[in-house]
């Protein structure tokens, strides 16, 4: 199985495309530079979203 972080990335990637374009439409520049530390963001929201998910699941299963 993959680590969150993996699929969190993939997910971003597959986002990307979009997210250049809603950028573009606003004329802010998107580059590799710029795109690094808003990603390592992006996985940082991503991986408290999935923990707050499973601890959620984990008290679903045990009530």
């Amino acid at each position: 199985m993959e680590q969150p972080n993996m699929q969190f990335m993939q997910i971003a990637m597959k986002y990307l495309p979009e997210a250049k374009q809603l950028l573009d439409q606003t004329g802010i520049e998107l580059n590799m530079e710029h795109m690094q530390p808003v990603m390592a963001l992006l996985t940082k929201v991503m991986s408290d979203a999935y923990e707050l998910g499973k601890e959620d699941a984990l008290k679903e299963t045990n009530q």
